[in-house]
């Protein structure tokens, strides 16, 4: 199934970016460098029956690391899952839609006049990427941490995608590709900076992603649509829905 695939890929690729821990039926992962809770969290194994000491010991975990409890997964593969975290404290934060494309799905928005799509190499390129999407999600300026990530995961086989202004190369949007493992990748983090959104961008950057994504082999990219907007704009871009990814955490003291 499409859902499995996708799963144990989410399983593989947070294993060797972050350290994990198996803890019960779940896998831990930790991120050494960064407490935000998008780079902290467990996924059940399929078909996991949790027991209130699993939820306990995972709680544990991440309170001795400082990080919220948390969990990101396909709810249909373990759905005895969450009945248990909601009993143990836990708060339902979303249900993002979980969608993915074919080579004959997949339609080519178009770049927006006065934009251009660039693949990032040189440093420059590196920090605009990074720069355009912390701040496309609020997040802090990009430090040199996260500059290595993103060049490490372009050496090891991902892909970056940067929109920038034609005739002045100020950088407006940004989104990657995750490291294909299994002819399988997730097209994450487009982000368009707010002066330049309901233009196109982040259509014409998801069709630009799924392009090279293809012309790298990979057979089955994948996304979560956060937003009903972004969720339309996918749509567009030739993604249907195939499940769903729960996004669940307990609230910290």
């Amino acid at each position: 199934m499409l859902i499995e695939t996708i799963q144990s890929y989410l399983r593989v690729a947070t294993s060797h970016q972050r350290d994990t821990e198996q803890i019960g039926s779940f896998l831990a992962t930790f991120s050494r460098s960064n407490d935000t809770p998008f780079l902290n969290y467990a996924i059940p194994d399929d078909n996991a029956t949790p027991s209130r000491a699993d939820v306990a010991a995972l709680i544990a975990a991440y309170e001795k690391r400082s990080r919220k409890p948390r969990l990101e997964y396909i709810p249909q593969l373990a759905p005895a899952v969450k009945p248990v975290l909601i009993d143990a404290g836990f708060c339902v934060e979303g249900h993002l839609p979980l969608m993915t494309c074919t080579p004959e799905s997949a339609q080519s928005l178009p770049v927006p006049p006065g934009i251009e799509l660039i693949l990032p190499v040189s440093d420059a390129d590196l920090l605009a990427t990074v720069s355009v999407q912390n701040e496309a999600y609020g997040a802090p300026p990009p430090d040199s941490a996260s500059m290595a990530r993103l060049r490490n995961s372009l050496e090891a086989g991902g892909i970056a995608v940067l929109a920038r202004i034609m005739a002045t190369g100020e950088p407006v949007g940004a989104g990657v590709c995750t490291v294909p493992s299994h002819q399988t990748t997730e097209i994450a983090a487009i982000g368009v900076r707010a002066a330049f959104r309901r233009r196109g961008v982040a259509g014409s950057l998801t069709t630009r992603l799924v392009q090279e994504a293809f012309a790298a082999g990979v057979s089955l990219p994948f996304l979560m649509a956060a937003q009903e907007a972004e969720k339309r704009i996918y749509a567009r871009a030739g993604f249907a829905e195939v499940g769903e990814i729960l996004h669940i955490s307990r609230p910290t003291k």
